[in-house]
């Protein structure tokens, strides 16, 4: 039997979100990587401090808006990336 493989088309392309720089204020975007991915404080710090950081992964384009502005408001250097398309074989 061969395999067949589905590529499912979506309206919204899948964002992640990448901290580039936390900034002068490192723990009020440590407070705001804690909010938005539930790590603990300890976590997110290490998280916060190791940029480039992809913070999210696989989120709707609001919702990765959303996180960047909130991180940009903490004094953030952030961005959100299309998440590039699987390499699927097509018949």
């Amino acid at each position: 039997m061969a395999d067949e493989y589905i590529l499912l088309v979506c309206d919204d392309v899948p964002h992640d979100v990448v901290l580039s720089d936390p900034g002068v204020r490192v723990m009020d975007v440590v407070q705001v990587v804690r909010r938005l991915t539930g790590l603990s404080l300890w976590r997110s710090k290490v998280l916060a401090t190791q940029f480039p950081a992809v913070l999210l992964a696989g989120v709707p384009e609001e919702d990765a808006a959303a996180a960047v502005s909130a991180l940009r408001d903490a004094g953030a250097r952030a961005e959100t990336r299309e998440r590039p398309e699987p390499d699927v074989p097509r018949h």
